[in-house]
């Protein structure tokens, strides 16, 4: 059994705030889920920048071992159960779920192929489960309250709890447990303190995380957190790290930013990944200073696509997606900005670009 807490996504810690506060619970939830699936091992891998949080949990799981709870014989019922931390070095790609595999047997991190699934061929070749430790946390007050209780909570097909980050262009940045489908609106307006300057003031939302593209404030005026109203809108729930970006922020040059983050933290394995990542940087750099060509807009969407679905795992998308909600809600903002090269036309039939500085020689 692995815990994922290689929390790295920009925008996101609801699982430093559960490691720094609440260990207990999480160990509580190890040793339940432990059972309920055959697991006599816990490694639970750690972001590496994480270091207080690790300490604490590390004297979270000795206080279990001395009253034990955990251990062999835990809690005097014949179940035998230990927990070990294992720390990251700062690669985001480790938090892929097989990359964090290859990470704890100690080779470099980077994604497998599947199949075969971690649930068949996992850590050391066991069949292994990975959950997230928002999810092993939540186990014990789920068994304690009751399914039926849970399952209340949020919208149809969309139950239960998710823990919030609001960051970015608010008044009172925080992480908050609130139902899913709770009114984007209303989770920035009620516990962030609004958006600095008045809802008037927002340009726009990335609703999960950097990996998840950005809504503008038209959407942001009704749009639901949950999986399926995000869907529908193109976008999605991802890490639940709502970034708020209002009118004073320069929205392409946030853009770059992402795009500069992803292509550092690429593992290098997939060719689309590696070199499409660095081209949609360069690209939106040059659109941020307004040095892009005529054509560059609808290649850096073909650039994108040619990312996504063609990679060994999920980092690919992650990188795509933002980029594809950039020009998608902000393309005329990108047009306005760069000051295309002129249409220089051979004949009728044959249009071509030339470069500005060409023409200036």
């Amino acid at each position: 059994m692995v815990i994922n807490a290689d929390e790295s996504e920009p925008g996101t810690c609801k699982d430093r705030d559960i490691l720094r506060f609440e260990p207990h619970k999480l160990i509580e939830g190890c040793l339940i889920s432990s059972y309920a699936v055959n697991a006599h091992i816990c490694y639970i891998y750690i972001r590496g920048e994480y270091f207080n949080e690790g300490q604490k949990l590390q004297v979270a799981i000795n206080e279990a071992y001395e009253k034990k709870l955990i251990g062999k014989n835990a809690l005097e019922t014949g179940w035998d159960f230990d927990i070990y931390i294992h720390y990251g070095a700062g690669a985001y790609i480790c938090g892929e779920e097989t990359a964090l595999l290859e990470s704890l047997e100690g080779k470099k991190g980077q994604p497998r192929i599947k199949p075969p699934f971690p649930a068949l061929v996992g850590l050391y070749g066991c069949p292994t489960i990975i959950n997230n430790v928002e999810t092993i946390a939540v186990v014990p007050t789920i068994l304690r309250r009751g399914s039926k209780w849970f399952a209340s909570l949020g919208k149809p097909k969309n139950t239960g709890t998710k823990i919030f980050c609001i960051s970015g262009n608010v008044n009172n940045p925080c992480n908050v447990e609130e139902e899913m489908g709770i009114p984007l609106k209303e989770l920035i307006e009620v516990h962030a303190g609004g958006v600095i300057g008045g809802w008037e003031n927002l340009k726009a939302v990335i609703p999960g995380g950097s990996s998840m593209p950005l809504l503008p404030k038209k959407t942001c005026e009704t749009i639901k957190m949950d999986f399926d109203s995000l869907i529908e809108e193109k976008s999605g729930l991802g890490t639940a790290g709502v970034v708020v970006i209002n009118k004073d922020q320069d929205i392409i040059k946030c853009m770059a930013r992402i795009a500069r983050f992803y292509k550092h933290e690429s593992c290098g394995q997939c060719t689309p990944c590696r070199e499409g990542v660095g081209w949609m940087w360069r690209m939106l750099e040059r659109m941020a200073k307004g040095e892009a060509s005529r054509d560059e807009v609808d290649m850096l969407m073909d650039v994108t696509k040619q990312i996504e679905g063609h990679t060994i795992c999920a980092f690919g998308e992650g990188a795509a997606w933002p980029v594809q909600g950039l020009l998608r809600h902000f393309k005329k903002e990108i047009q306005k900005r760069n000051d295309f090269s002129p249409l220089i036309t051979q004949n009728k039939n044959v249009p071509y670009l030339v470069d500005q500085h060409l023409l200036d020689k």
